[in-house]
């Protein structure tokens, strides 16, 4: 069967493949490179508050790029999921952006400090203001994502995994059961496997791409975010939208 090249991520029909940023600094290089990005096909960047010392969402407010969905998070940290630290953040986060409204703004970590449906409850305030469109929760468990789904309708849930991390097999399932879109971060590290690269000798394609097309059959509600800083590196990893593995070769991987 074939492997959809797009999903619904919220209201918006995206690639499949998006882009993360924790590398990005701001300069007007990256400010191109992000631009140059959108145009080659990135409907989803994905940031943080935390990444570059809030440079990488500078840089993606200063692309403006408006017709891709821009995802960042809050409450990294131990004690910032609280309401006074966590409004701040996404307070910063807005003026960095230069929006108005974030597309996604997820929970970035769980705070052990502060109840998750206290943390939620902070996010779900700036929703109902029209200042966050839609809202998603990181490194979470299946429990964690039903909780926070009795506070407000979770859209995607982004958990490190990969062809060799494959610790949350199960929330990756819950995701695609429950319409949830699962965004994988790290989904290259170390993926350069012999199997995989055997496999991209035989089919004229890079490791890389490889490890992409294999999430992809994975899960119908996966949207991987490699990050880099290179143009050339984006529509590689474009192209693994059109790289099919076969049963064989998903055997191969399993």
């Amino acid at each position: 069967m074939a492997v959809a090249r797009t999903l619904t991520l919220g209201d918006r029909k995206v690639a499949r493949i998006g882009l993360g940023t924790n590398r990005l600094r701001h300069t007007p290089e990256n400010v191109e490179f992000v631009r140059q990005a959108v145009a080659a096909g990135i409907d989803v960047i994905d940031t943080a508050h935390t990444y570059t010392d809030g440079e990488s969402e500078a840089t993606i407010g200063g692309a403006s790029p408006e017709v891709a969905v821009v995802a960042t998070k809050g409450g990294f940290a131990p004690g910032t999921g609280s309401a006074e630290a966590l409004s701040a953040q996404i307070e910063e986060s807005l003026r960095r952006l230069r929006t108005d409204a974030i597309d996604l703004y997820y929970l970035h970590r769980v705070d052990p400090e502060t109840p998750l449906e206290e943390s939620l409850g902070t996010i779900a305030a700036y929703c109902e203001r029209g200042q966050i469109r839609h809202v998603g929760l990181s490194e979470v468990g299946v429990e964690e994502i039903e909780r926070g789904r009795q506070v407000l309708p979770i859209t995607a849930v982004q958990n490190r995994y990969s062809l060799v991390e494959r610790r949350h097999d199960e929330v990756v399932d819950h995701c695609a059961e429950q319409g949830i879109v699962f965004v994988p971060f790290f989904p290259l590290r170390n993926t350069d496997t012999p199997a995989v690269v055997e496999i991209a000798e035989r089919r004229g394609a890079s490791p890389q791409q490889v490890a992409l097309a294999w999430l992809l059959a994975r899960s119908p509600a996966m949207l991987p975010i490699p990050g880099t800083l290179s143009v050339e590196h984006v529509k590689s990893n474009l192209a693994a939208l059109e790289l099919e593995l076969s049963a064989e070769e998903l055997d191969a991987l399993a």
